[in-house]
Order: structure tokens, then sequence, then C-alpha cells
């Protein structure tokens, strides 16, 4: 699904990444980590296409995003769906045509416009605010919306940058069982993040960057129990 072979990537006389090399399969969810400034951001970025590598290969699914012509990356796009640490919508529009301009901008028929939505809108547990205003969303509520923007067009991989970053708790794990119900439907999940609360809780596999190196590949286990120790939740 997604492979670095010994990618490198420099900036001048900076080396952001340092002949990287690892493997997700389709269906993972792995935890991107290290201090900022490791390469965490820069290797996402050469995911989505916004940066090509000055060395090695960087390869989704069977193709070498290198070799991939500009006016083909759009369809590489459509497979991916993010997630940013800030959730900008459009303030002056609903849920409803905030989803609408993506679709749009997508190419997805218009027909098929209504249908998508309501289908992700059950799926991140909003029904009810279809024609519910930016504003009037809590933080959680809006990093939902968020993630179901990212999922509108079932994207095989969803990359997520400090996703639980300025949530408190409760919210912070709402969202991560809401990613992990993403994953059990079959999308992989790539999640960068500083919140070592999140990776020990809930053990995934773990990819550690620092100065650029990947010093760490981790398997861990795919459950957890949380709250109060008679409720097992597996997630």
């Amino acid at each position: 699904m997604i492979r670095f072979l010994q990618v490198s990537k420099t900036y001048g006389e900076v080396r952001a990444l340092r002949q990287v090399s690892f493997e997700i399969k389709q269906g993972e969810f792995v935890y991107l980590i290290g201090p900022s400034g490791a390469g965490k951001s820069t290797l996402i970025k050469l995911l989505t296409r916004e940066e090509l590598a000055t060395s090695g290969q960087v390869i989704i699914g069977n193709t070498d995003l290198s070799k991939l012509k500009d006016q083909h990356v759009y369809k590489l796009r459509r497979q991916l769906g993010i997630v940013n640490q800030q959730d900008i919508f459009l303030e002056n529009r609903t849920v409803k045509e905030n989803y609408q301009a993506v679709l749009g901008a997508t190419g997805v028929a218009e027909t098929e416009w209504l249908a998508k939505i309501k289908r992700t809108l059950e799926l991140v547990g909003l029904n009810a605010y279809l024609d519910a205003y930016p504003r009037q969303l809590s933080v959680g509520q809006k990093k939902r919306v968020a993630i179901g923007r990212a999922m509108l067009n079932r994207p095989r991989i969803l990359l997520t940058d400090e996703p639980t970053a300025n949530l408190d708790s409760k919210t912070a794990i709402d969202v991560m069982r809401l990613f992990f119900r993403i994953n059990r439907q079959g999308t992989t999940v790539l999640m960068a993040t500083h919140d070592s609360t999140i990776v020990n809780t809930f053990m995934r596999r773990v990819i550690e960057l620092e100065e650029g190196k990947l010093i760490r590949d981790q398997a861990a286990g795919n459950y957890n129990v949380f709250g109060n120790p008679n409720d097992i939740y597996i997630l």
C-alpha cells in the first residue's frame, strides 16, 4: 500500500529525511511520532505529492510518486483523505454546503452528493447537523465534520496530522474511536502525533522519526481497556 525505499529529502543544507524505509500494508493503523523537526510533516507532504523525494522511492499501491505526471496528481489525491490539526471551514456555509464544495471540486456527480453526505454524517455521528453552521458546533463536532470531509470519497488512505491537539481528553478519545471505526472498515490510517498518552493508551504500530532518521518501527496490540476497569472497549 505505502512503501518508502531509502527516501531522503533535503531543503538546501537541511536534511529533513535520511534514507527512510518502511512499508504500511492495506488496512493498517500506524502512528507517526517524533519531536518537532523530526520529519513527520515532510513525510506526509511526500505522500500527498506536495513535495518530491530528493532520492529514493515513495510508492502508493503500484505508483512511484516520483514518476507520476503532474496532470495525474489529482487522481492520487482522490485516494487520500487528509485531516489537519486546524479545522478550516467555509464559515458562512452549512455542513452540507461545506461538503458539497468538496464533492464538486473532486468531480462527483451532483446527483450523488446528498447520499454521500448523509452516509458520511452517519459515519461520524452527526446526522442531525446537516444544516448547522461551523460556528454552531463544538470543537469536537468540528473535528468530526473535518474527518467526515476527508472521508466523503471513501479514500483508501487517511492521513491525519495532530488530530487530537487542543482537544480535551474525552473528546480526544471519541475522535480516536472514530478513527478506529474508519480503520476497521478497511481504510489505512497514518496518524502523525505528539500525544504520547494516546499512543500509549491505544496501542498500534509506531513509526518514530528523529532528525530525519527512522529510529523505531514497532508493532503493538490492537485493543485496549479504557475507563471503568469493568468496561472493555474493543477499538
